[in-house]
């Protein structure tokens, strides 16, 4: 079922969408839907570089990126103006697919970005340096907290992308974000906009993630995809091995799933939540 349509190219968008995925809470999956939709858009056909803006670097981990005290990171090019393009790394085994890693020189990014000219900006100045005619999608993986690194991806996103734990917490800070992007939306990034909302860590066997998920939809509407994101002990052991769960475990459900969501994302027009 997981190779089903392995080989379909799925539609390209007119130009490049740039996704920020974000959630100030920790542990709702977004570096694990970062990873695994990437991955699933470069399996079919869609060109795709995952930039990974969060301190911890798991996402970089997940693509198998090497990385030491030389590696060159996204930190680069928030503080010394280096090109994205020279930074990004192709992924092992998955064509199409680019990952511009993190390190933990990360970390102390928001501190120096504080007294930069231009601070909120310092990431979309890289992508407008940077041709994005040669690819499709470019998936930001957020930290889990609203400060510098994410503003920076906000305002160099056209789209963010909301994983949320179908969980009893799911909801709680989900409104301080979206009043965070409505901040940016005013004073920065006009064109922002709540594109997609994806429900992880679904447990049919319970009544509170239908519970969850029915609250989701009636609120957020056709923003939220239909593809539910179960729980999945293949999805969590896959970075282990420095891989995405596509490629893990493509047969597992966790893998087929994702490649759910990502046609849903491929085909969907872009929508405004709320």
């Amino acid at each position: 079922m997981a190779v089903r349509g392995h080989d379909e190219v799925w539609p390209r968008p007119a130009a490049c969408r740039v996704i920020g995925v974000a959630n100030q809470k920790g542990g709702v999956g977004k570096t694990t839907t970062t990873v695994n939709i990437a991955a699933a858009l470069a399996m079919h056909g869609q060109r795709v570089l995952v930039v990974d803006l969060d301190p911890q670097g798991n996402a970089s981990t997940a693509l198998g990126m090497e990385r030491d005290t030389q590696t060159r990171s996204i930190y680069h090019c928030l503080v010394e103006d280096e090109e994205i393009r020279k930074l990004a790394q192709p992924v092992p085994d998955i064509p199409n697919l680019w990952c511009a890693p993190a390190t933990i020189d990360l970390a102390g990014a928001e501190i120096e970005l504080v007294s930069l000219v231009a601070r909120e900006a310092r990431l979309k100045r890289a992508f407008a340096a940077y041709d994005t005619s040669d690819l499709d999608y470019i998936l930001i993986d957020c930290p889990p907290s609203l400060g510098l690194l994410t503003v920076n991806a906000m305002v160099a996103c056209d789209e963010v992308m909301i994983p949320i734990q179908c969980e009893y917490y799911a909801l709680e800070g989900l409104g301080q974000l979206l009043r965070n992007v409505e901040l940016v939306q005013s004073h920065l990034n006009p064109g922002l906009a709540v594109s997609t909302i994806l429900l992880t860590m679904y447990d049919g066997r319970t009544r509170l993630s239908q519970q969850v998920a029915d609250e989701v939809r009636s609120h957020f509407k056709e923003t939220v995809l239909d593809t539910l994101i179960p729980r999945s002990v293949r999805v969590s052991e896959a970075p282990s091995y420095g891989q995405s769960v596509m490629t893990y475990d493509p047969a597992s459900t966790g893998a087929v799933a994702y490649l759910e969501a990502a046609r849903e994302i491929a085909h969907r027009a872009r929508t405004i939540a709320g």
